[in-house]
C-alpha cells in the first residue's frame, strides 16, 4: 500500500533557501517518491514560492485565519522535480520581500507566531481533507516553523475522537526554537490546556519547537550523533529532559546529498569539470578561484575554503584565532558568508593585512559556493555544534578534504587522517575533538603534513569522492518509519 505523506516546511530548494533545511526539503520528498511513496509538500506563500511553481490552482478557501483574510490553499508543481506543492495564500502574512523571517533591520517579524501557526494549522486541515482529492496519512513537519502541526493534529484528534493523521517532527537545529510571549497563545486556537509544561509552554513562554517535540508521534533529527547529543544538558537547549523522556520515539537519520546538483563531473557552475579518476579539472578550479578572489596564484599553496553563516555556532571565532597558523605556513583562505559583524570585520581585517593569502566575500551566492567547494583543497567546518552539516558532504564529493570538529553529523561523516586511519585506507579529512584553538591548529598542521605527501593526499581525495551519502539510504529509513506509524 502506498503511504501518503505531507512535508511541511518554511523553505524548499530551489524555490527559497536560507540554509540547509531547504536542501533537505527539496531532496527528500523526490527520493521518497522514487521509492513508491505518495508525497507532497506544504509551504507558506512567500513571493519566490508562488512565482516559482507552475500550474497553481485553487484547492480550498480557508476563510479568515490568524489575522489574514482571505486565506486560500493552492496546489502547484515544482518543474525541476515534478513535486506537487501546496501553497498557503495569505498576502497579509506572507507577501513581504527579502528575508522570509526578518525585516530589513534583521529583526524577526512581530507576527511570526501567526505566520507559522497558519502553516501548522493548514497541515492539520489537509489531514482532514481540506483538499477533497488527497489527504496525508503522515504529516512530516520540519523545524520550529512547522512545530505546531502535530499540536493541531492532536487537537483535531481530541475533537473527533479518533486519529486524523500520524505525525513526525524533524529537528534540523535545536538552537532555533520558535519562542514567543505567552500572551500570544490565545491567538493560536489550541485547547487551553495545551499551554502547559506538558505541552507548548516553555519557561513561561510558548515554544513552537517544543510543541513539535511534545505532540509528534515520532521525532527524528538529522544525524545519529546529534540525536544523542540533544539528550544532554550541554546540547539540549533546555529540552533535554523531554528528549530523554521520548528517547524511544527519537531517531537520528543522516541527511543526504542530492548528487544531481552536487557532482563535479557535471556541475555547470565550475570553470572545469573533473572526476576522482581525472583530477586535472580540480587544479583548474583552484586556479580560477585564486584569480576570482585576487589572492596569490600559487598552485602549491594549501587553500582553505569556508562557505557558512559567519557565527560562533559555526566555530568561525576559533578559525579566526587559528588564521596566523595558516598564513605562517604559506596557506590561503577564501570565505563566503555573512553574519556576526564582529566576525565579518575580524576576517576582513586579516584579509586587508594579508591580501595575497586571505579574501572574504560577504553575502551568499549559490554558484560561487560551488566554485569554492571545488577550488579549495580543504573545506573548514569547525562548528561548535552541527546537527548534520551538508557542506562537509559536498566537500567530500568534490575531493576537498573537510576539516571538522568532532560533533553531530560531522563526527558521523568524516574520518580523521591519523596515521592509523591513513594506513587502513579510511581517512577522508581532518577531525579535531576538543573545541580549542590548540586542537584546531593540530588539525590544520595535519592538513599541511598530508598535503606535502602528494601520493597520500591524492589517495585521500579519491577515497573522499567515493563516499556515498546519497538520499537513498536515508529515504529507506524514513519510509520504514512511515510504514511503522501507518
Amino acid at each position: 500500500m502506498t503511504t501518503r505523506a505531507l512535508h511541511v516546511a518554511s523553505e524548499l530548494y530551489p524555490l527559497l533557501k536560507t540554509g540547509g533545511l531547504a536542501d533537505v526539503v527539496g531532496a527528500l520528498p523526490p527520493a521518497l517518491i522514487e521509492r513508491g511513496a505518495d508525497v507532497r509538500a506544504l509551504l507558506p506563500g512567500f513571493p519566490p514560492v508562488v512565482s516559482g511553481l507552475a500550474d497553481l490552482r485553487p484547492v480550498a478557501n480557508l476563510g479568515s485565519r490568524f489575522g489574514a483574510a482571505p486565506v486560500t490553499l493552492e496546489l502547484g508543481t515544482l518543474a525541476a522535480t515534478g513535486l506537487q506543492v501546496y501553497v498557503i495564500r495569505a498576502d497579509e502574512l506572507y507577501t513581504r520581500h527579502g528575508n522570509p523571517y526578518l525585516d530589513d533591520d534583521h529583526v524577526p517579524y512581530g507576527d511570526n507566531a501567526q505566520r507559522f501557526a497558519l502553516l501548522g494549522w493548514t497541515a492539520a486541515q489537509l489531514a482532514q481533507h481540506a483538499d477533497p482529492s488527497w489527504a496525508p496519512q503522515i504529516v512530516h513537519a520540519h523545524d520550529w516553523h512547522a512545530g505546531l502541526a502535530p499540536a493541531y493534529l492532536k487537537a483535531a484528534e481530541r475533537e473527533r475522537g479518533k486519529p486524523v493523521a500520524r505525525s513526525i517532527f524533524t529537528v534540523h537545529n535545536l538552537a532555533y526554537q520558535g519562542i514567543f510571549p505567552a500572551q500570544q497563545f490565545g491567538q493560536l486556537g489550541l485547547p487551553a490546556d495545551f499551554f502547559n509544561m506538558h505541552g507548548v509552554e516553555f519557561y513561561g513562554q510558548l515554544s513552537f519547537l517544543k510543541a513539535g517535540l511534545y505532540y509528534a508521534d515520532r521525532i527524528t533529527t538529522v544525524s545519529p550523533t546529534y540525536a544523542r547529543e540533544i539528550q544532554t544538558l550541554a546540547q539540549g537547549g533546555g529540552l533535554d529532559a523531554l528528549l530523554r523522556e521520548r528517547a524511544h520515539d527519537l531517531s537520528g537519520i543522516l541527511n543526504g546529498v542530492d548528487y544531481s546538483i552536487w557532482c563535479p563531473a557535471n556541475d555547470a557552475a565550475l570553470p572545469a569539470r573533473y572526476t576522482s579518476a581525472r583530477l586535472a579539472g580540480k587544479r583548474a578550479c583552484k586556479e580560477a578561484l585564486q584569480k576570482r578572489f585576487g589572492i596569490a596564484q600559487k598552485s602549491d599553496a594549501l587553500l582553505f575554503g569556508v562557505v557558512s553563516r559567519l557565527t560562533e555556532q559555526k566555530g568561525l571565532d576559533l578559525l579566526l584565532a587559528a588564521l596566523p597558523e595558516i598564513i605562517k605556513r604559506g596557506g590561503q583562505l577564501v570565505v563566503l558568508g555573512t553574519g556576526d559583524p564582529a566576525l565579518e570585520n575580524g576576517l576582513l581585517r586579516v584579509a586587508q593585512a594579508h591580501p595575497d593569502a586571505v579574501a572574504v566575500e560577504r553575502g551568499f551566492d549559490e554558484a560561487l559556493a560551488h566554485e569554492i567547494v571545488a577550488g579549495s583543497d580543504v573545506i573548514a567546518v569547525p562548528s561548535r555544534f552541527e546537527p548534520c552539516g551538508l557542506t562537509q558532504l559536498y566537500a567530500l564529493a568534490y575531493g576537498s578534504l573537510p576539516l571538522v570538529h568532532c560533533v553531530g553529523g560531522l563526527a558521523d561523516t568524516v574520518v580523521d587522517a591519523s596515521l592509523e586511519n591513513l594506513a587502513d585506507d579510511l581517512a577522508t579529512g581532518f577531525v579535531f575533538v576538543h573545541f580549542t584553538p590548540d586542537a584546531l591548529q593540530g588539525a590544520i598542521r595535519r592538513a599541511f603534513a598530508l598535503h606535502a605527501r602528494r601520493t597520500e593526499w591524492k589517495a585521500t581525495q579519491q577515497r573522499a569522492m567515493r563516499q556515498d551519502f546519497g538520499w537513498g539510504a536515508s529515504a529507506e529509513q524514513y519510509l520504514a518509519l512511515y510504514r511503522g506509524l501507518v
